[in-house]
């Protein structure tokens, strides 16, 4: 039985006027120009259909992704090089000309049938090249393929689970996860531990693209309350956006996300090929964010995985959730850090003064003291004593017998 195509993008072509220029985060029709068809990019291939092969179309306006995310301006400061980012998905074909030979593979993950793990390897680091308006967000970057789903594209817990592992194991300082899964929360929660021991930050959609349909009745299953390993403390969830700034009316709802950044009717690569395919969902969101990461890392190596989340986070676009500012990013100097209180230099206390000086003043001033009293004495007496003829007091009481 065919499974179900994504219902956000139910058409096999898509008219891609999105390619063109569009002002970052602002509800408005971009500008009018020619427009071309990219082929839609699959998130799984059933059993009896054959695997996607390379596209003949290729999208040569800027897409409306490297001017909401500024990546010009990014790319002046970083872009990417000395970093790895292992890509748990599909695949990643290794003959994809703008990937430059950046490409390698664990296993047999160096084929994609279904195409998704190399569209978003491509978000996450094709490079920029003339008459191409495509470019990924860390076009210096490595990428490690690595397999977490099965060749048609079906993920199971303990496939991604392995993939974490494995993309650590290899070197991925960001590790890209495509996939999620209702279930798992035990096996994914020690892969993701795992990670972070190693300083390796994961990032991954906060849902899934499309939700499954019941193939007894047909109908859409409802959403999950969680999803694995979104909900893993430490992991960098990513919600989507599209080109006005809101996400398609069926896009799947459930639990929140860290940030959001650009993952409808966005641009990338096929598994082969110079061509390019159009895709939407928070999985190709979550490969945008991780290139920004792969950004981060480039520019501040000493950062460890739980800061370059934190600076991802912090330094975005304020909304609910943040946006994506790769610039952002890579320049804000987060002020809230709690700096480290300097140790208070010692005291040095003086020795008790010795009391022979005191003593010496004290003498002294008794001494100045009973001479100015000497003084003051001696300017009373002397001239009384002067005017009587040095005479004592009562000798003028008696009379003169001269005189009489």
């Amino acid at each position: 039985m065919r499974p179900a195509r994504s219902p956000r993008r139910p058409v096999r072509h898509a008219v891609a006027a999105t390619l063109l220029a569009a002002v970052p985060l602002a509800a408005q029709a971009p500008p009018a120009a020619a427009s071309v068809e990219l082929p839609a990019v699959p998130s799984l291939v059933a059993p009896d259909e054959p695997c996607t092969k390379g596209s003949t179309e290729r999208a040569r306006e800027e897409t409306w992704t490297r001017q909401a995310l500024g990546l010009k301006r990014a790319w002046s400061l970083a872009d990417g090089g000395g970093v790895t980012v292992g890509v748990v998905d599909s695949g990643v074909g290794t003959a994809i000309p703008a990937l430059g030979g950046r490409v390698t593979a664990v296993g047999d993950a160096g084929t994609d049938c279904v195409g998704h793990g190399s569209f978003a390897a491509g978000l996450i680091a094709a490079a920029p090249s003339d008459g191409v308006g495509m470019a990924g967000a860390a076009p210096g970057a490595r990428i490690l393929a690595v397999r977490g789903t099965d060749t048609r594209g079906t993920a199971t817990a303990d496939r991604l689970a392995d993939g974490i592992r494995a993309a650590v194991d290899g070197g991925a300082k960001v590790v890209y996860v495509g996939r999620v899964v209702p279930d798992g929360k035990e096996v994914l929660t020690s892969a993701v531990e795992y990670a972070q021991k190693h300083d390796a930050l994961v990032v991954v959609p906060f849902a899934p693209d499309a939700l499954a349909r019941d193939r007894s009745t047909g109908k859409t299953v409802e959403p999950a309350p969680w999803y694995w390993p979104a909900a893993v403390p430490g992991v960098l969830s990513v919600m989507d956006y599209g080109p006005d700034g809101t996400r398609p009316e069926n896009a799947p709802q459930t639990g929140r996300a860290d940030l959001a950044a650009p993952g409808d009717a966005v641009v990338s690569v096929g598994p082969s090929g110079a061509g390019h395919f159009i895709g939407s969902g928070s999985s190709f969101a979550a490969a945008n964010v991780a290139g920004a990461a792969a950004l981060v890392r480039s520019r501040n190596p000493g950062m460890s995985a739980a800061q370059v989340s934190r600076q991802l986070v912090a330094a975005a676009y304020p909304a609910v959730p943040p946006r994506l500012d790769p610039y952002a990013a890579l320049t804000a100097v987060l002020t809230d850090r709690q700096a480290a209180v300097p140790d208070a230099p010692r005291a040095d206390i003086p020795p008790e003064a010795s009391p022979v000086p005191r003593r010496r003043a004290l003498m002294i001033a008794g001494a100045g003291g009973m001479l100015v009293a000497l003084v003051a004495g001696a300017a009373v007496v002397i001239p009384r004593g002067r005017a009587r003829g040095w005479r004592p007091a009562d000798h003028g009481d008696r009379p003169d017998p001269t005189t009489t």
